[in-house]
């Protein structure tokens, strides 16, 4: 039992490594900084992929802009993998970072998913799918800001 869970948590390791190596707004691999397991739960914090590098010639409001739509769909993505590699996990503790440069990172997204809670493929907007599968997060003009403590107790 314990070797089969060691090789579903491998399988989901490498699907984030291989199936999440570029994001469809950036080229930058999707870092992994923790996963804990235990029983029937996951914790996984992650660093968010930063803005792709042919948007450097663009004003930065729109690299940043789609540097948060990216978080937003590899949130959703991870989630996706998670339930599909881990049958045995009802729910997991997601925690996503973005790196400022020369700084310390930067809550953007938390919150906890559940297996249960189906994704509505009929809601159009990607950020509504994912406050409603659970997750954390506030947008100000199409950017993610960073959490206060106080909004992602989980």
């Amino acid at each position: 039992m314990k070797m089969k869970r060691l090789w579903e948590l491998g399988y989901f390791v490498r699907g984030l490594r291989i199936g999440m190596r570029f994001g469809e707004l950036s080229r930058a691999p999707l870092r992994l900084l923790r996963l804990q397991l235990r029983e029937n739960q996951v914790e996984c914090d992650w660093m968010a992929r930063p803005a792709d590098e042919w948007d450097k010639d663009l004003p930065p409001a729109i690299g940043e802009h789609n540097a948060s739509l990216q978080a937003l769909k590899d949130a959703m993505a991870v989630r996706e993998l998670l339930f599909c590699a881990l049958p045995g996990v009802d729910n997991a503790i997601f925690r996503v970072y973005r790196q400022p440069v020369r700084e310390p990172p930067e809550l953007i997204i938390a919150g906890t998913v559940n297996r249960e809670d189906q994704v509505s493929w009929s809601v159009r907007s990607l950020a509504m799918q994912a406050r409603l599968c659970g997750l954390h997060f506030w947008m100000g003009n199409g950017v993610l800001e960073v959490l206060k403590p106080e909004e992602y107790a989980i």
